[in-house]
């Protein structure tokens, strides 16, 4: 992090330039690379996974706490109606993410909520929406059903792995 003192840690993306520099005994000087680069080599050095509610181990690049709300298809919560940022219907599975941290059309799986609107124990979901409040380490889960029921969700911690 010395090498790289504007970066925050926990808001690594796709293009952003880091500066890595080389082991000591290295001929090499510090380079600069992309996020891209760093995950496909982490992920290529040891293999990680995450263990679903159905007991399947998926391999995933990253794992991220983000904080986490709700939002319904209600009107009041979607300017532009019942859709997603692609103009697709709103499902169980959809989340609003900041496309800084998550691009856009990441698969995701989301573990540490409590709420009965959502799957227990863990959910697939991709990242096909982003809204004006959602900035950083944060997600808005869709649930299906009233705005109210959405609202009881709260604010939440959540674990989310990106699936490779």
């Amino acid at each position: 992090m010395s090498f790289n003192p504007n970066v925050d840690p926990k808001n690594i993306y796709a293009g952003l330039k880091l500066s890595i520099p080389a082991p000591a005994n290295a001929s090499l000087t510090a380079k600069s690379v992309t996020a891209k680069t760093v995950q496909s080599v982490s992920a290529s050095q040891s293999a990680k996974l995450v263990k679903t509610t159905s007991g399947e181990s998926l391999p995933y690049a990253t794992a991220i706490q983000m904080k986490a709300t709700a939002y319904s298809a209600s009107l009041e919560e979607n300017a532009w109606g019942p859709i997603d940022y692609f103009g697709n219907p709103l499902k169980l599975g959809t989340i609003a993410v900041d496309p800084k941290v998550i691009p856009l059309g990441t698969k995701v799986y989301i573990t540490g909520y409590d709420h009965d609107g959502l799957p227990a124990g863990g959910m697939f979901a991709v990242a096909s929406d982003s809204g004006s409040a959602i900035k950083g380490n944060r997600i808005d889960i869709f649930v299906p059903g009233s705005r109210d029921k959405a609202s009881k969700f709260g604010f939440q911690y959540v674990n989310l792995y990106v699936l490779n």
